[in-house]
């Protein structure tokens, strides 16, 4: 099975910075891309970024602007670049892995991220 390791997450003031970084390692299939959700308390899963493969990134409309998702692919990894932090962005991150039909299939064990003053 895939393992993704995360990292990166912590408890910041609003307007502040967070990278969160993603391994992948194991038996890794073919993918389609990385990327992440995110859980607030109370709330669904939700997407919040996607780097593809052929290196297109789509992201949530609530952080457009102010996340970037980069990947290095050779390592299989994933990062979230957050900045322009809000409280509203305070949940639990995961990354994922994409098999080839677009699902995500794979899940980190996810990474806090709180957002107060």
């Amino acid at each position: 099975q895939v393992q993704l390791g995360e990292s990166g997450g912590g408890s910041v003031q609003p307007g502040g910075s967070l990278t969160l970084s993603c391994t992948a390692s194991g038996n890794i299939p073919e993918f389609n891309g990385m990327g992440w959700y995110r859980q607030a308390p109370g709330k669904e899963r939700e997407m919040v970024a996607t780097r593809t493969n052929g290196g297109w990134a789509n992201y949530a409309d609530s952080v457009k602007g102010r996340f970037t998702i980069s990947r290095e692919s050779g390592w299989n990894t994933v990062y979230l670049q957050m900045n322009s932090l809000e409280p509203e962005d305070t949940a639990v991150y995961y990354c994922t892995l994409y098999s080839l039909r677009g699902d995500a299939s794979y899940w980190g064990q996810g990474t806090q991220v709180t957002v107060s003053s």
